[in-house]
């Protein structure tokens, strides 16, 4: 990671108007929320130059002190997917038969979830997305980071709008807790699970709740 205090000229922004400037944000909000997260998956291969590159946007997010708090573990190895399925159902089963608060339950029921998980092996890519608490520095000690969360959620954020754009589906899988994905995955203790991105294309003639978004009324002030 570079910690340089040296400057570059930034890159002159595009030139738009400021009609063009309203018509490219329209055209980003509309397709930006056609995507929808799916639980079905197809098991047809996505290239690993595709997950590659869509890390790298990822990679290009804004974080605290340029410390790049986040390790994308990228699995596509069935044998791996396995071991993940079966220590994610091992805690969704605890977290559906009585982990869970009945109100949190009953806010998951119109979404149809259960403790089995399919597509843990049936896409073709399950991202694990670890948050960084501190990095070795050249001399041993351990070097903190700096806001950790807001960093790698706007990575993930980034990550999940990269794969839309390549024409993907996505689904976020947070089983609690997610521990063993250090322990599947052999990654060390300075690394947190933070999520478990599911990546592939939609199995044929999927469906999804028939939900709606807030309006902008409702999620935003201007003043």
């Amino acid at each position: 990671m570079s910690h340089t205090s040296q400057t570059i000229p930034l890159p002159p922004p595009p030139s738009y108007s400021e009609a063009e400037r309203r018509e490219r944000a329209e055209a980003f909000y509309d397709f930006v929320r056609r995507r929808r997260t799916v639980r079905s998956f197809s098991p047809a291969a996505v290239s690993r130059e595709v997950v590659e590159a869509c890390i790298l946007a990822a990679g290009t997010a804004p974080n605290g002190a340029n410390h790049q708090p986040w390790h994308f573990v990228a699995v596509s190895d069935a044998e791996t997917k396995r071991q993940i399925r079966e220590a994610a159902e091992e805690e969704e089963r605890a977290f559906y038969g009585g982990r869970a608060p009945d109100e949190w339950l009953e806010a998951l029921a119109p979404l149809g979830t259960d403790a089995h998980k399919p597509f843990l092996e049936t896409a073709p890519w399950l991202i694990a997305i670890f948050a960084e608490s501190w990095h070795p520095a050249p001399d041993g000690s351990r070097r903190k980071n700096y806001y950790v969360t807001e960093s790698v959620g706007i990575a993930t954020g980034l990550l999940i709008t990269a794969l839309h754009d390549a024409g993907l589906a996505t689904l976020t899988h947070t089983p609690s807790p997610m521990k063993f994905l250090n322990r599947v995955l052999g990654r060390p203790d300075n690394e947190r699970p933070f999520l478990l991105l599911v990546v592939g294309l939609p199995a044929d003639g999927v469906e999804v709740p028939d939900i709606r978004k807030k309006p902008l009324s409702q999620i935003s002030t201007f003043i």
